[in-house]
């Protein structure tokens, strides 16, 4: 089945959603509210990335050139770091209602389109998602593809991790470090962030389910959908067991956390230039890690809208995706299971009037790939992402850019 795009402008979206919320109503319950945890026992225990950085830096400029050209910028993520009281206040602060933040009056979250920007993959193309692959190849062969190694080294490197088959890192470490074809480095290289810092669910380990969406990047497939659900989805199971450990990509949500709460002191231009790298930029910048989780408690219970500065102002998109066929919001098919989310609440973030989002059967989208039916439920998300219905962005005047401070700003 080709591809349908269809793109409305915001009134008419808006329209849309009123209608669909009088007629429909909301996905909740009447009279629900949906209420905070005082506090989450998040582990957001990370990877050890050293290894991972020592090797990026005796990287000559030429293969960091080839590797930026088939995998974007995620090895400027190895640099990001992540602020572990601030994460587990977010992670209270998380609506698994809605499957968005919930900072006082201000409701926000990451987008398919911001996550997109920060990445900055060249040859994946957003409208190709990610979509689990049934009856394909095995995870040896996949392996085998990939590191260009034969079956039985392959297979003795495989181990078991509670319900999933993996590779350690430190079998791939080895190969990165003495494969004689570059280009398989590089796609070891690549392979390794996936597995540990994008989609770290064993650590030390990269799983099975991160090899069948890597094969699929050389194809044009993209990775953000995928990305983005695992990060609903973890924080949803850990505010609702109340605690858990975090295994989305925490850099990134850390990246889009404090692009979220930039000071804007000037103005440039030069943001816009095709080399611009937002993560390139926020890996050099220092951060404040010295405030308390008291502080930001009390800073995101008291936040106004008027506090954030809602436009990404290095990043500027002719459309915004809002949602697939008959959906009506954007399904989301990650590596491990299914989930939904509603990019209206984000409109803010484009320079656009927010308005309700339609959420009726939203909790319906989120189901792991196991069970009845649920082969079912994967074939419609996918035949759902070949029909996106996207939403004009308003003008945003001249096309002009902040020079950022390098610190969060906490509202006053």
């Amino acid at each position: 089945m080709a591809t349908v795009m269809m793109v409305e402008d915001n009134a008419a979206v808006r329209a849309w959603s009123e209608r669909l919320q009088l007629e429909k109503g909301d996905s909740l319950a009447e009279g629900y509210t949906s209420e905070l945890q005082k506090f989450i026992r998040i582990n957001v225990a990370q990877n050890e990335l050293q290894a991972l950085k020592d090797i990026w830096a005796h990287w000559d400029e030429g293969i960091k050139q080839l590797f930026y050209q088939s995998y974007g910028d995620i090895a400027y993520l190895l640099d990001i770091k992540v602020d572990k009281r601030l994460f587990r206040v977010m992670a209270q602060f998380w609506n698994s209602a809605y499957d968005c933040f919930t900072f006082g009056e201000v409701d926000s979250v990451p987008t398919v389109e911001k996550y997109t920007t920060l990445l900055r993959c060249p040859k994946v193309q957003v409208r190709k998602a990610y979509a689990k692959v049934f009856n394909g190849l095995t995870f040896a062969k996949k392996l085998m593809a990939i590191l260009g190694m034969s079956e039985p080294w392959v297979t003795t490197q495989i181990q078991q991790k509670e319900d999933s088959k993996c590779i350690p890192w430190e079998n791939l470490r080895d190969l990165v470090l003495t494969h004689p074809d570059e280009r398989k480095r590089i796609d070891m290289f690549a392979l390794s962030i996936y597995g540990l810092v994008i989609f770290p669910k064993a650590l030390r380990h990269v799983d099975e389910a991160v090899t069948d969406l890597f094969d699929r990047i050389e194809k044009g497939i993209t990775p953000i959908p995928a990305i983005l659900t695992e990060t609903f989805r973890s924080l949803s199971t850990c505010r609702k067991t109340d605690e858990g450990r975090f295994i989305g990509c925490a850099q990134l949500l850390m990246m889009w956390f404090h692009r979220l709460f930039w000071k804007v002191n000037k103005v440039f231009h030069w943001v816009f230039s095709e080399g611009y790298s937002p993560l390139k930029e926020e890996a050099a910048m220092q951060k404040r890690d010295d405030i308390s989780e008291e502080k930001w408690i009390e800073i995101f219970q008291n936040l106004k809208e008027e506090d954030i500065e809602w436009r990404a102002f290095w990043m500027v998109p002719n459309e915004v995706l809002y949602r697939c066929e008959n959906f009506d919001w954007v399904p989301l098919s990650r590596i491990w299971e299914a989930n939904g989310y509603t990019p209206l609440l984000a409109l803010r973030q484009y320079k656009s009037r927010k308005f309700v989002p339609t959420t009726y059967g939203l909790a319906q989208c989120e189901f792991s790939y196991k069970g009845d039916h649920y082969k079912k439920k994967v074939r419609e998300l996918s035949d759902a992402w070949k029909q996106t219905r996207w939403m004009k962005r308003l003008a945003v005047g001249s096309m002009v850019t902040p020079e950022y401070n390098g610190c969060v700003t906490a509202p006053n």
